[in-house]
């Protein structure tokens, strides 16, 4: 399917299209999937001109995916088409087996497979995806693509944003000799984005503790390295497969925010510092330095201009949450910018993005901080890891570090009585196989009635095809009578016993808007 934008300007000719999207990561491409989804024209600007690299492929570009993501690419039919985690379970290989496998860190202090206890997790059912898998930068954007392009999104490679101006009505971006213009411009083009900086937003938070270094390596002595992660007088190193190295440098950041070059002699200078040894590098084959900077935009919009993933919040690469953090704010965001443009939103619905998203962030922001805190190499920081470390080798201590690592604990606070509603929804199956992620593969909202009540129907009709209603009892329904489900997951409303009609009305219309008030974008026009 390919989107031909409705107007163009007379004397350019040029197309409008409903959103530019900054950034062809895979924070953009997720955006734009949700987008065009909804019947969106969309157009993605992406400054690189070749879509593959190095440091997107294993070992650099391993990421761990939490279980919002996992959920959220299920519910789009894209999860089955990851493949990487299939054949590697670890990117460590002192990981252990079995119990003692590793599966996650905490400032480098790692939590075992049997020490969580996943009935705590009430909303997890046997039917659930994963809580956390493994992929890479290089598969995600590939599978994102491949969406993007089958549902009409135009993506143009080598095409930098320099300026950007709005209007009331628009935005009209220039790229190169290029212009283009849309009626709302997303930033999602990293940390250092044009669109943040063009559009004014305050970007605020705290300085860094220490450079970071992800290197690919020969050494001729490998042996004077010590296995795993190493926290010394100095920083900390670890050799997490031969020749992959990471270092942490307390230098306050200065290397990285210096402009000296990146050699092998200076690798090896804080290799040797860090690690206290005269250990020898014969090549350095790709580096790439980072801090552990914690910023994040104090808003999250400017009339028409948003933004998204390292765009709006940066922190240190810490457990990979940045991404996973990245792509919660482009399912957040995709439903309510489509149904706005569409004007088909409630009001207030698309400044319930930067409310519902920016405390998520900011949690982020200071899970990562707490990191940093507690691997620092002060005798302060070094008492404090130790105990850390005491409490996540109880079965509650790796629980609740697993459970905020992998975001099971992710939720917004939308004021409704039941405890379930800002939850993701529970991957419920119904009896006859269906689960519910299959059924929100086209994005759209759902009314699941458990006890097939014919007045919840009724409400549901009065919303066309902008809620859909489903009926039938499920293998496990956590007591449940029915649940209003948005369309990016996130539980709306839920009843017990029996549900009162009046209080899902109020529910149904604080994110949806019925057939009879609902206004075209072509009406409006």
């Amino acid at each position: 399917m390919e989107f031909i934008p409705e107007r163009t300007i007379a004397a350019q000719k040029l197309p409008i299209y409903d959103v530019i999207i900054a950034g062809a990561g895979p924070v953009g491409l997720f955006l734009a999937c949700e987008l065009a989804l909804a019947n969106c024209s969309v157009l993605i600007l992406e400054k690189a001109e070749n879509p593959h690299s190095p440091l997107k492929q294993i070992p650099f570009g391993i990421r761990g995916l939490s279980a919002p993501t996992i959920d959220a690419l299920d519910r789009r039919g894209l999860l089955n088409q990851l493949e990487l985690h299939k054949r590697l379970k670890s990117p460590h290989q002192n990981a252990g087996q079995g119990a003692r496998r590793q599966v996650g860190h905490f400032a480098g202090i790692p939590f075992h497979e049997g020490d969580i206890d996943t009935t705590q997790w009430k909303y997890r059912l046997s039917s659930s995806t994963q809580t956390s898998l493994i992929s890479e930068m290089e598969e995600l954007e590939t599978v994102l693509v491949r969406r993007a392009e089958s549902l009409g999104v135009d993506i143009k490679r080598g095409l930098a944003i320099t300026d950007v101006h709005q209007t009331e009505d628009e935005v009209t971006v220039q790229a190169g000799d290029q212009s283009f213009t849309g009626e709302w411009l997303v930033g999602c083009d990293g940390s250092r984005s044009v669109v943040r900086k063009a559009g004014g937003f305050d970007f605020a938070g705290t300085e860094p503790e220490f450079t970071g270094y992800t290197t690919q390596l020969d050494i001729a002595d490998p042996e004077k390295l010590s296995p795993g992660r190493n926290v010394t007088p100095t920083g900390m190193y670890m050799q997490s497969q031969p020749g992959y190295v990471i270092i942490q440098d307390f230098d306050g950041g200065a290397f990285h925010q210096s402009d000296q070059p990146l050699t092998s002699e200076h690798v090896q200078a804080v290799l040797r510092r860090v690690s206290n040894t005269d250990v020898t590098i014969t090549a350095l084959h790709r580096a790439t330095t980072w801090t552990d900077r914690a910023r994040q935009a104090t808003t999250y919009r400017n009339r028409r201009l948003l933004l998204a993933g390292d765009a709006a919040h940066i922190h240190a690469p810490l457990g990979g949450q940045g991404l996973n953090l990245g792509l919660g704010d482009a399912m957040n965001l995709g439903w309510k910018l489509a149904a706005t443009i569409q004007n088909k939103a409630p009001e207030g619905l698309l400044d319930s993005y930067y409310a519902e998203r920016h405390p998520i962030g900011a949690q982020v922001l200071d899970w990562s901080r707490a990191q940093v805190a507690v691997m620092g190499t002060s005798p302060q920081a070094l008492a404090l890891n130790a105990i850390i470390r005491d409490l996540m080798d109880t079965r509650d201590g790796a629980t609740y570090f697993a459970g905020r690592v992998w975001g099971i604990f992710t939720h917004y606070n939308l004021g409704e009585a039941h405890p379930l509603a800002g939850q993701s929804v529970p991957n419920f199956e119904l009896e006859d196989g269906t689960k519910i992620g299959d059924l929100l593969h086209d994005g759209r909202g759902i009314l699941l009635d458990f006890t097939m009540n014919a007045s919840l129907k009724a409400l549901a009709d009065e919303y066309g095809d902008r809620l859909k209603y489903v009926s039938g009892r499920a293998k496990e329904q956590l007591g449940l009578s029915a649940v209003l489900i948005r369309p990016d997951g996130c539980v709306a409303w839920a009843s017990e016993g029996d549900p009162a009609c009046s209080e899902l009305r109020k529910a149904a219309a604080r994110w949806f808007v019925s057939q009879e008030s609902g206004i075209t974008k072509a009406e409006n026009r």
